[in-house]
């Protein structure tokens, strides 16, 4: 007796990908705060802070703004939209049990991840192009010296960031707590990292940890690359090794439902 053939599974295409795509931007639009804050706030503090930096020449022909301010302004852009926006949304998912019916579905609950990963890493290119357009249009900020180094170094720094916040998706169990968690974390690494003032003028032991959490190492490393000198391994040690533990840590607690 032959048994009855089982109907064939459609995966998802390139279609299904596309409209997904399309529904997570509309989501980041709709979400007023998610979308202005991570590209608002470091613009922000860029014009604050251009003022100040002055046309000091740090190493060359480099200034303060292009070698202090502009590394920070890309990180924040980055940890922002990482650490803080990315989690609140798959928790909201998560609780609203949109991930639980996908996983009956073909499509896969790892779509809505994938998506959202690259919605938000549009989002932080958006914004890094308009921080460095409005750097150069009115504050005649200069670009870096070594341009490849810099662009592997935002996008090390970009997988980093996600990876330090799918531990906060992972731990979080509401969209509230995602955004307190992912608060708190943005504003822990960003302050040993340099973000409220020079990282020298905190302890030693302070200065490396930040140092070597994903939001110093990424500013150190910009920086590097801006004014010509080799980034320093220990700093690009760091950004992987955040990722690798990121992702370890996430795949181990994070739950669907």
């Amino acid at each position: 007796m032959t048994g009855i053939p089982l109907p064939a599974v459609h995966r998802p295409g390139p279609r299904s990908w596309l409209e997904l795509l399309i529904c997570e931007l509309k989501m980041v639009v709709r979400d007023t705060a998610g979308l202005i804050v991570p590209i608002g706030l470091p613009m922000l503090i860029l014009v604050m802070s251009a003022s100040s930096a002055g046309r000091q020449e740090i190493a060359n022909g480099r200034t303060a703004l292009d070698v202090y301010v502009l590394p920070l302004v890309f990180t924040m852009i980055l940890a922002t939209t990482g650490i803080i926006n990315m989690p609140s949304f798959l928790a909201y998912y998560r609780r609203s049990g949109i991930l639980r019916r996908l996983a009956v579905t073909p499509a896969s609950p790892a779509m809505v991840l994938v998506a959202q990963v690259a919605v938000g890493v549009l989002q932080t290119s958006i914004g890094v192009a308009a921080a460095w357009a409005l750097a150069s249009l009115v504050f005649d900020a200069n670009p870096p010296v070594h341009l490849a180094a810099a662009f592997g170094v935002l996008a090390l720094a970009t997988a980093a960031m996600y990876a330090v916040g799918m531990i906060v998706a992972a731990l979080a169990p509401t969209p509230n707590s995602a955004v307190a968690i992912g608060l708190a974390s943005f504003f822990a690494v960003g302050a040993l990292g340099g973000m409220f003032g020079n990282r020298e003028s905190l302890p030693d032991a302070l200065a490396a940890i930040g140092e070597s959490l994903p939001f110093g190492a990424s500013v150190q490393a910009l920086s590097a690359a801006w004014t010509g000198a080799a980034v320093q391994p220990v700093h690009l040690i760091s950004l992987t090794a955040a990722i690798l533990i990121g992702g370890a840590v996430s795949a181990a607690l994070f739950r669907w439902e």
